[in-house]
């Protein structure tokens, strides 16, 4: 009876250990439908469209979406301005229309952050390699970014007197 214990304790704890994160990046995903998805939701609530590119394979891609989660003003930022998606990029689905129509983000490497408008229009490709900081990123960095691409700071009626 102890060995089937200790079997099933061996078994519980490496499943547990070795358990996947859970996927950020739907790889089967369309790019260009969640964007229009996106659109929706941005046009609705007057916000823009926050796109970070990249995959499951990607590590700093997963440490830039756990920067911004774990930081709570960081988070109420993003959630206050702009409608996020994820956009997978893979060997299987390289969602090349979307790339195309986004002109060409990969080329910084990834993750890769793009800035569209409500109704899906690039505005700003943001290189993450410049917003980090040792093996994470720069929080001050990171707000600036944030807030420089928001509708009211890209709004010509914000700086009419």
């Amino acid at each position: 009876m102890k060995k089937i214990i200790i079997i099933f304790i061996l078994i519980s704890v490496s499943g547990f250990s070795f358990s996947q994160k859970p996927n950020l990046y739907n790889p089967k995903a369309n790019g260009i439908n969640q964007l229009d998805s996106a659109s929706v939701i941005a046009k609705a609530e007057n916000k823009h469209i926050l796109i970070q590119i990249g995959g499951n394979w990607c590590p700093w891609c997963f440490i830039f979406n756990d920067f911004i989660k774990n930081d709570v003003q960081l988070d109420s930022l993003v959630k206050a301005e702009y409608v996020v998606i994820h956009i997978n990029y893979d060997g299987k689905n390289q969602n090349a229309k979307i790339f195309e129509r986004l002109e060409y983000p990969q080329r910084f490497g990834f993750p890769v952050l793009v800035i569209t408008d409500a109704s899906g229009k690039r505005i700003h490709t943001q290189n993450t390699a410049l917003l980090e900081e040792g093996k994470s990123y720069n929080k001050e960095k990171v707000t600036d970014f944030l807030k420089s691409w928001t509708v009211k700071s890209v709004s010509p009626e914000s700086y009419k007197k």
